[in-house]
């Protein structure tokens, strides 16, 4: 079955969380300048490009990244076309077969824009109520935050984390079609981390 990579290049350069760290990614040892093998540090926030969102990073007492369940992170996924949306509402799932699905990947095609953290769209915090009741624990979206640029109590964090639902931001989706695949995107193993870029991997599946 063919692998399609959801995830962003890290790279120099590119957007980040306005005031948050810079991405930097600096040689430290050479095989070109003499050394014997290619080593570098890299520098980036928990929350640089694809990266899941744990509920520490919105509360104090919330679970941190190396304590949510592992099958948060592979298994079966939807990708819901919603190309083109300004805000996803509860609404826009009605027509949607979410039987036996645990994770739900939102297509708005916003991050054709350069994955810019101004004026992506928004998503409701009353949907956290709806994927809760089908079973669903995984929202992914192809845009920075599930919560506005400016906002301060950070509603749709909350209402999600509260429904036991972890939060997939800064999916790559241009071109994938909407329908079921297999979804693998595990962060990194870090104690009492806020959050985590991820591998996002989608398979193709014959469902």
């Amino acid at each position: 079955m063919k692998l399609i990579d959801i995830t962003q290049p890290l790279e120099e350069g590119m957007n980040v969380w306005p005031g948050d760290t810079e991405f930097t990614h600096q040689p430290s040892m050479q095989i070109s300048g003499g050394d014997s093998v290619n080593v570098a540090g890299i520098t980036m926030s928990t929350h640089t490009g694809t990266h899941i969102d744990a509920p520490f990073h919105v509360d104090r007492n919330g679970r941190t990244i190396d304590e949510l369940p592992l099958e948060y992170f592979t298994g079966e996924a939807i990708v819901v076309d919603l190309v083109g949306k300004k805000a996803i509402n509860p609404e826009d799932l009605d027509s949607v077969d979410l039987k036996g699905v645990k994770k739900v990947l939102f297509r708005t095609a916003a991050e054709e824009s350069g994955h810019s953290y101004h004026g992506f769209p928004e998503v409701s915090p009353d949907l956290a109520e709806k994927l809760k009741k089908a079973g669903v624990h995984l929202i992914g979206v192809d845009f920075p935050s599930v919560d506005p640029l400016e906002s301060k109590e950070l509603r749709t964090h909350h209402a999600l984390n509260g429904a036991g639902i972890a939060i997939l931001e800064g999916l790559h989706l241009y071109g994938v079609k909407p329908g079921f695949y297999e979804l693998t995107a595990f962060p990194l193993r870090l104690r009492g981390g806020d959050g985590s870029p991820v591998r996002a991997v989608l398979r193709e599946t014959i469902r």
